[in-house]
């Protein structure tokens, strides 16, 4: 019996640090600065990146959240802010929490924001208007883009298993 209690103590140990290492919490702080939900955040890091702060896009997004140098302008200009780099972490977490928020200003079901940080604001205010996508014009039903839907799915996938990783007292 003791053996068999060691060994479910060593799987449950190496199964428990794999998941840490696969759900890293490396910029946590700087996302609760910026953002309500660090767990969104950083669900959004990992699926966009994989918490590289050097990648690129091919359609030339950069840094870890994926902010393309024109969305970044934008925000950036909507707050006041100067001089930033999106290859430095945390300028990149601060525009994209920032670009987050805006979409969460626009829209009400995080799954339609998810999909428009994906396929663009524009995008999903068209996909909002169809019938064969949206019944009430706030959520989709269908998301037309196989890449923004797989990227929705991907990102909730990760978003619940930070909350079932990371059970914390803070309230979020």
């Amino acid at each position: 019996m003791v053996a068999v209690v060691a060994i479910l103590f060593t799987v449950c140990a190496v199964c428990g640090a794999a998941l840490l290492r696969a759900y890293p919490t490396t910029y946590r702080e700087t996302a609760r600065l910026w953002h309500d939900d660090w767990r969104l955040v950083l669900s959004v890091i990992k699926a966009e990146s994989g918490f590289d702060a050097d990648a690129t896009s091919n359609a030339g997004a950069c840094g870890l959240m994926q902010v393309l140098p024109s969305t970044a302008a934008f925000i950036a200009q909507r707050n006041g802010i100067e001089g930033y780099d999106l290859y430095r972490a945390e300028d990149n977490i601060r525009l994209g929490c920032l670009y987050l928020r805006y979409l969460e200003e626009r829209f009400s079901d995080r799954t339609t924001v998810l999909a428009a940080y994906n396929a663009g604001e524009g995008t999903v205010r068209q996909w909002l208007k169809n019938a064969d996508y949206s019944a009430d014009g706030v959520r989709l039903f269908c998301i037309p883009y196989s890449e923004t839907e797989r990227y929705v799915k991907k990102i909730e996938k990760y978003y619940w298993n930070y909350r079932k990783i990371y059970l914390t007292n803070d309230g979020k």
